[in-house]
C-alpha cells in the first residue's frame, strides 16, 4: 500500500471561470497536463485547490471529474479533511464511492486540539474508511501541529500510510522520517523548496503547488534523484526559487493561479476574497515566469493580461 504514495504529486488548483464557477473542462485539461508531464499522482481539493471555499456538492463534483479524467493512469488523492471527525468520515466515504485512491486529510482546524485528540481523530477515520490515508500537517493554516511522536503512533495503523508536512520546519519533517518505517509509511514534503532535501533525508517525495506552473521541472527533481544524478536534481530544485520568492506577494494560492495563467493555462481566478494581487505583484510574477521560460523551465507559455482586482 505504501508504494502507492511516493514521487511528485501535483497539488492541483481548481480551475474556475471568470464568474468563479467551476470550470470542469479545464479541470480535465489540467489533469491530462499533469499526467503528460509525468507526475506520480494528482491531488485535488487541497489548499491550492481552494477546498476551504467550496461547498460539499462542488467538492464531490471536482472529485468525480478528476477521477474520470485520470482514468486509472495515476493515483488520485482527494482532500477530505474537515474540522469535525464525523464530517471528515462522511466526506471521505463519499470520496471512496467516487473512486479516489488516497485520502489526504488535513488536521482539524480553527479550534485548539490536543495530540491525543488528533490521534483519536485519525484513528477513528482509519477505522471507518478503508482507503489509504495521508495526514496533512499545515500548522500555519490550522493552528495545530501534528507532533512527530503522534505521527509515529498513527503510522502503526495499517491504512494510515503517510504524512504531508507543509509546516516548513525541516527538523519536524526529519523527525517524521526518523520515527516511522519507510517500508510502510511515506513522508512527503508539502513545501516545494524542501522536496530534494526530503528525499535525501529518506522521505518519499512531495506534494507540490509549483507543479501547476512547471510540472516537468518538478517531476525532474524526483527522476534525477532516482537516477543518482544529484547535481541535476539540485539544479532543478534551485530553479524554482524565483517563482517561490513570488509567494510573498499575497495568498500563495492566488500567486500560483496567476503564474499558471501567465504560463498559458486558463485556470481562472481564486474565489473572493482570496484573489487580490497588486498590479506591481502581477507584473513581477509575469517577469519571473518570462525569465524562467527563457532559461528553460518546462511548461507551455504565452502572455496573459494582468487582471486587476474586482
Amino acid at each position: 500500500m505504501a508504494k502507492l504514495v511516493k514521487g511528485i504529486i501535483a497539488a492541483m488548483v481548481t480551475s474556475m471561470n471568470d464568474d468563479e464557477s467551476l470550470n470542469f473542462e479545464e479541470i480535465k485539461n489540467q489533469v491530462n497536463r499533469q499526467i503528460a508531464a509525468g507526475v506520480d499522482g494528482v491531488f485535488c481539493l487541497g489548499t491550492n485547490g481552494e477546498a476551504y471555499i467550496q461547498s460539499e456538492d462542488e467538492k464531490l463534483r471536482v472529485i468525480e471529474t478528476v477521477v474520470k479524467a485520470a482514468d486509472g493512469r495515476v493515483p488520485v488523492y482527494a482532500g477530505t479533511g474537515m474540522p469535525g471527525t464525523a464530517d471528515t468520515i462522511r466526506l471521505s466515504k463519499k470520496a471512496k464511492e467516487l473512486g479516489v485512491d488516497v485520502l489526504s486529510v488535513i488536521s482539524p482546524y480553527f479550534a485548539a486540539i490536543s495530540q491525543d485528540e488528533l490521534y483519536n481523530h485519525y484513528a477513528e477515520l482509519a477505522g471507518a474508511v478503508d482507503l489509504p490515508i495521508v495526514m496533512y500537517n499545515m500548522p500555519a493554516r490550522t493552528g495545530n501541529n501534528l507532533n512527530p511522536d503522534t505521527v509515529a503512533k498513527l503510522s502503526k495503523i495499517p491504512n494510515i500510510v503517510g504524512v504531508k508536512d507543509s509546516g516548513g520546519n525541516f527538523d519536524n519533517m526529519k523527525q517524521y522520517i526518523e520515527l516511522t518505517d519507510p517500508e510502510t509509511f511515506s513522508v512527503l514534503s508539502g513545501n516545494d523548496a524542501l522536496i530534494l532535501w526530503n528525499l535525501l533525508a529518506g522521505g518519499a517525495g512531495g506534494i507540490t503547488a509549483v507543479a501547476n506552473i512547471y510540472p516537468e521541472t518538478m517531476v525532474s527533481i524526483y527522476q534525477y534523484f532516482l537516477k543518482g544524478d544529484l547535481e541535476n536534481a539540485k539544479k532543478a530544485q534551485d530553479s524554482i526559487r524565483p517563482i517561490r520568492n513570488c509567494f510573498k506577494f499575497g495568498n500563495p494560492n492566488t500567486v500560483t493561479k496567476t503564474a499558471a495563467r501567465i504560463a498559458g493555462n486558463p485556470v481562472g481566478p481564486c474565489r473572493r476574497p482570496f484573489c487580490y494581487l497588486s498590479d506591481a505583484a502581477i507584473a513581477k510574477i509575469k517577469e519571473t515566469v518570462e525569465a524562467d521560460h527563457a532559461r528553460g523551465l518546462k511548461e507551455s507559455y504565452e502572455s496573459v493580461q494582468c487582471q486587476s482586482p474586482r
